[in-house]
Order: structure tokens, then sequence, then C-alpha cells
């Protein structure tokens, strides 16, 4: 089929545009810069330069490229600000998916994210609500709840709640920010300062997932019925546990262990994903984290 990448240069898009075209999918993907449309290029898809923020360029686009299915892989996440991703959920959703709609676009997946649940004991399956309550999370989830009902309102789509990712040119990879926060190296003025606050060895607990293996869940989801699937790895675990392991790999110190943590920091469960096909590569952080290049 035609497949309409947008975001096709990030962490998560970059490795699924070759997937999708090694498995015989024409792919147009976005980019805005002179660096990213050469990269999409040579990665043999079709390279469109848009802002998701340019709404009548971005129906342009659309209307040009006629696909068959749409994959919304946005973030802002590379200069690390909640305000700048909430707009990309919002504002560039909302754009988006009126652009596929006025395109005839009957199908689109999207990233979302898997620690958006409400409080509770033990990690989250996709029948948990989200954490609406919390005034300090409103942001994020706000963002999130925007995202999600606009891309339902096509007549096919899946929602694909990711677990932190980790992997080349993710925060948590060498040089990112992740590391340079462990290392003493991000101010904390900075605004990946406040995402990263939560770094910490204790008792919270988070769900992962390599980028590879995200990227691998938005080709099998091309398949897949519509609704939500979590796309976390097999091993939900506390920050005590994974973030030394971390911390080696990365050769940054490794922060003193500590208790507490918040109710939300839960984890989640991928027990639909697995059940709809998908096999992560890496089934735990314990194998992913040494295992790839950073």
């Amino acid at each position: 089929m035609h497949v309409f990448v947008a975001g096709a240069t990030g962490a998560v898009g970059a490795l699924l545009v070759p997937l999708l075209i090694d498995g015989g999918h024409q792919v147009t993907g976005t980019a805005r810069t002179e660096a990213g449309l050469g990269r999409l290029r040579a990665q043999g898809a079709v390279p469109v330069q848009v802002d998701v923020f340019d709404a009548d360029g971005l129906r342009g686009a659309l209307e040009s490229a006629s696909p068959d299915t749409v994959i919304h892989q946005l973030t802002a996440l590379a200069g690390g600000s909640p305000a700048d991703n909430g707009r990309i959920r919002r504002e560039g959703t909302r754009n988006l998916v009126d652009s596929a709609r006025n395109a005839g676009v009957k199908r689109i997946i999207a990233q979302s994210v898997a620690w958006a649940y409400e409080p509770g004991d033990g990690p989250a399956d996709e029948t948990v609500r989200l954490n609406e309550a919390d005034p300090s999370r409103a942001t994020l989830v706000g963002g999130v709840r925007a995202l999600e009902e606009a891309v339902a309102e096509l007549e096919e789509y899946v929602v694909l709640r990711y677990g932190v990712l980790y992997g080349p040119r993710t925060w948590y990879s060498a040089g990112g920010m992740a590391a340079d926060k462990l290392a003493g190296r991000l101010p904390a003025d900075a605004p990946a300062a406040v995402l990263l606050g939560g770094l910490r060895a204790d008792d919270a607990v988070t769900s992962f997932v390599h980028a590879a293996d995200a990227a691998r869940a938005a080709v099998d989801a091309l398949d897949w019925p519509s609704g939500v699937v979590n796309i976390v790895d097999d091993e939900p675990a506390a920050g005590r546990d994974w973030l030394p392991v971390l911390a080696d790999v990365l050769g940054v110190p490794v922060p003193p262990a500590e208790t507490g943590g918040a109710r939300w920091q839960r984890g989640a469960r991928n027990t639909r994903a697995r059940s709809l096909g998908w096999r992560p590569q890496y089934p735990t952080w314990r194998s992913g984290f040494p295992a790839m290049p950073y």
C-alpha cells in the first residue's frame, strides 16, 4: 500500500521507513529540513517538506500523495519541551487528521504513550482510564487525550501507546538527555530536566520499548483492528532495578537508591500487542540496554 509517514525522520520514523519499503510499500515521508529530505530520498521514500502546523501545506501534501494509510510519528522531543510536544499532539494531530480525511484516507496509525494511565496497583492494560484528575499532568494527559480522540475520528485507527523509547537517537542513548542528567551536564532549568525529573533509582515503575520494536509495531498495525494497543517490553521495572543497568551502559554515575514513587508510575502490559502477533526483538531492557550501539 501507499503509506504517508508524518515524522519520518525521527527516532522511530527513521527506522520505520526502511521497514515499510522492505515490505513492498510505497512511502511518502515528511521532513522539515533539506537534510531530512535527503535522508528520506536515500532510503527510497518520496520526501515532502511540510510543517504540521501549516494546515494548508499539510492538506496539499496529503492531497498530492493520496495515500492509503497515514502513520503519525510526530513529536517535539528533540528539545525536550513538554509544551511543544503537547502542541504537536493537539494542533498537529488535528491538522493531520483533517488533511487525511480531506484526502480520502480511511486509516491512521498514531504514536501515543503508555505512561498516562491513572494511578493503580500493577501495570496498566488498555482498559485503564487516562489520569485526568492530576493537575500536575494536565499538559501530558490533555495532549494524549486530544491526539487519541482526533485519530479515532477516521474510519480505521490504531493508537500505539509506546513505552519509554530507548536506543539510538533517543534520550536514553550516549549523548542523550538522560546521560547528560545523570552526569550532571543538564542544566536544572532545561525543559528536559522537568520531563526527566523522575530519573531516580526508586520504586517508580517504567515500561520501556526499543525504538526498533516500536517501528515494527507500526508496520504490524497496518493489519490490526481499530483500537488502542500498549507497545511495551515484557518487564515493567522499578527505577532501582533498571537505572543502574542503563547508567553502566552509558558510562555515567549510578544515582543512589531511594524509596518512593508516584502511583501513576506503574508501567503497562503488552498482552494485547502480543495477542495481535507483535513480538519485540528486545523483550526486556535487561538485554536491550547493553545490546544496541549507543
